[in-house]
């Protein structure tokens, strides 16, 4: 038996070379080994063949794409001594050399730890220099680290680069990256890998290297690696050294089943479980982002999204959350993410989070209010639904319903009786109610002045309220509704709700001091009949009347002749009252000598006392009257406010 020195046995015990990691270990030497970058290696391999090389190039893409890969390979293929169709023979010296990190013609930058100006002036000094090899390739990889001074002295040497150096830039973001050096170069952009695309990697990795993997090993590996084959192939040497799959993904579900059910509690003790177990607080927010991610896309686009070991689980917990509640999770917690960086207490960011998450009362945020409003609208549907389902009658009321246009006030307040037509045995037509709810009183209108004119004199007559009408809700059979004429005249009712509602408020300032003091009295023929105060008021009114029967026929859609009267000197049988002129105190007679006659004691009053208001405002002309302030000089309660308040509305 023969003894081993200590240094021998040393020696027997040591391996030949040490462990390399995975991702280092199957890192591609040729194009064709670059996976999911097709569009990428084709190009290149194509330029190599063609000897058509650009003198510079931009990788840009997410990390663990292949970026600083494929620019080695293309060092590789320019400076081989044997390609074979644009691809590098992978065993000259000059491969070798590459691929050991020796090589005189390959030139590495690591522009995030090297971003100053000084190390780029030495890269550029150097870049004029002869090599070995026929071309020189400069690799720097994240060029949008460098500073703006480093940046303008690489700009300088790709205006003008020797003819013999290549450069190979490489960046994650390349909107850093000047926008005069992107103009100068070829731009390939690298892209994620899909699933199948990965999973194909890690499993050839695994037959090749002979790992032993627990059963969804490469699953856990996919999903960390999130197309990146650098990170897949990082979680699958975990994996394999670890000898277990879990992820504590069944934590992540339960935060999510919390925030669907808004049970804040079992949400935050769900993330205390995960936290102690020693996960980074950043880590798991980014996790359940991709988790409701998962979850959302399955449910509004399950061809795209949703597969995998908990498709299915992710789908569930999106149908409770819903779509509204799912995109608001995500940026919330998108938002926390980005706050944590800073965040002295990482967690109580993400807790906080959470709570508006699960608990949308703590968040008072517009989108938090859509949300709560469209909970509320389905509780509402499903109590109607619920509902109409025990009631069966198709007269349940439904709070989509708007009516085509407004009922009378008493169309919910009592039905109309029949209408009956050639005796006792008619048959009746009955128009049904619109609907069996009271309806809230609409607020009442503005008070035209004819009002005013009633409750000053008595003896004129009283308009019958809408109320105290007689509903026309029934028609007898047989009979055909009279339409109204297009060419009359409307009637003093329809002139009245016009004028205090719209004509009026729509004159001009001069206009509307003249005539506010007025009402419709009746109509006479093819004129509307206007009665003021007194005479001197109406011959004042008279060369603006023009402005008024133009705005009434602007209203009623055809011409109205306006006369001018005094209030109580016409009557509603088309004459002057008794011992009124025929005119009816128009133009032409005496302003001097108003006509009062026909009036009440108490109106004949009034009427003095206005003639006396009116002589002394119009002595000074009515152009300084504020709007709204009648000729009488009485302003009404409505428009005293209105001046009171410089820009309110009447609503």
């Amino acid at each position: 038996m023969t003894d081993l020195s200590p240094d021998a046995d040393a020696g027997a015990r040591r391996p030949e070379r040490p462990y390399q990691s995975l991702y280092r270990r199957y890192r591609p030497q040729r194009f064709a080994e670059v996976r999911g970058q097709d569009h990428v290696t084709r190009a290149l391999r194509n330029a190599v063949r063609d000897e058509r090389i650009a003198h510079a190039y931009l990788f840009s893409g997410p990390r663990g794409t292949g970026k600083t890969s494929t620019a080695r390979i293309l060092a590789k293929a320019l400076n081989c001594t044997a390609p074979e169709g644009g691809e590098p023979c992978g065993t000259c010296a000059s491969c070798l050399s590459i691929v050991a990190g020796t090589s005189f013609d390959v030139h590495e930058l690591d522009a995030a730890s090297n971003n100053g100006v000084d190390a780029m002036r030495d890269l550029v000094g150097r870049a004029a220099l002869a090599t070995p090899g026929r071309w020189k390739v400069y690799i720097v990889d994240e060029v949008h680290m460098l500073s703006t001074a480093a940046s303008n002295a690489l700009l300088k040497t790709l205006e003008e680069p020797p003819e013999h150096v290549v450069f190979v830039l490489a960046t994650t973001d390349p909107q850093k990256v000047l926008p005069t050096i992107r103009s100068r170069t070829q731009h390939f952009e690298f892209h994620l890998l899909g699933d199948d695309v990965l999973e194909g990697l890690l499993e050839d990795v695994v037959a090749d290297a002979g790992l032993d993997l627990p059963d969804g090993g490469i699953g856990v590996a996919l999903r960390r690696g999130r197309g990146s084959a650098r990170d897949a192939l990082s979680m699958l040497d975990q994996v394999s050294a670890s000898g277990s799959a879990e992820d504590d993904s069944g934590n992540l579900g339960s935060v999510v089943t919390g925030i669907a059910r808004r049970d804040t509690a079992a949400a935050i003790a769900a993330l205390d479980d995960a936290l102690r177990r020693g996960r980074d607080p950043q880590q798991v927010a980014v996790e359940l982002v991709e988790r409701l991610r998962s979850g959302f896309l399955a449910l509004v686009a399950p061809g795209t999204d949703g597969a995998g070991a908990d498709g299915m689980a992710t789908l569930e917990e999106a149908r409770v959350l819903g779509t509204a509640r799912c995109v608001r999770a995500m940026e919330l917690l998108g938002a926390a993410i980005v706050s944590m960086r800073d965040a002295p207490e990482p967690r109580i960011t993400l807790e906080v989070a959470l709570v508006r998450c699960a608990h949308p009362d703590a968040d008072e945020t517009v989108e938090s209010l859509l949300d709560r409003l469209e909970h509320v609208e389905r509780r509402l549907d499903h109590l109607e639904r619920g509902g109409a389902a025990a009631s069966g009658s198709p007269g349940s009321p439904d709070r989509h319903a708007r009516p085509s246009s407004p009922a009378p006030a008493t169309a919910t307040a009592r039905k109309p009786p029949p209408a009956t037509a050639g005796g006792p045995g008619a048959e009746t037509i009955e128009v049904a109610p619109a609907t069996a709810t009271p309806a809230t009183p609409a607020p009442p209108g503005r008070p035209v002045l004819g009002a005013y004119r009633r409750r000053a004199d008595p003896g004129l007559p009283e308009q019958q309220p809408a109320e105290q009408q007689p509903a026309t809700g029934a028609v007898p059979a047989g009979a055909t509704p009279v339409e109204p004429r297009s060419d009359a005249v409307p009637d003093r009712d329809a002139l009245v709700s016009a004028w205090g509602d719209r004509l009026l408020v729509g004159l001009r300032p001069k206009v509307r001091a003249y005539y506010q003091a007025g009402h419709f009295v009746g109509t006479d023929g093819g004129d509307a009949i206007f009665a003021l105060p007194n005479a001197v008021h109406v011959n004042q009114a008279e060369p603006l009347r023009g402005e008024v029967a133009d705005a009434l026929a602007a209203h009623f859609g055809r011409p109205i002749g306006l006369r001018l009267v005094v209030d109580g000197a016409w009557q509603p049988g088309g004459g002057p009252a008794p011992g009124a002129d025929a005119t009816g105190g128009a133009v032409g007679s005496a302003p001097a000598a108003p006509t009062n006659a026909g009036l009440s004691a108490s109106a004949r009053a009034t009427a003095e006392t206005e003639d006396e208001d009116v002589e002394e405002l119009l002595a000074g002309g009515t152009d300084g009257l504020a709007p709204g302030t009648g000729a009488s000089g009485l302003a009404w309660e409505e428009d005293r406010l209105l001046q009171a308040f410089p820009g309110a509305e009447e609503v």
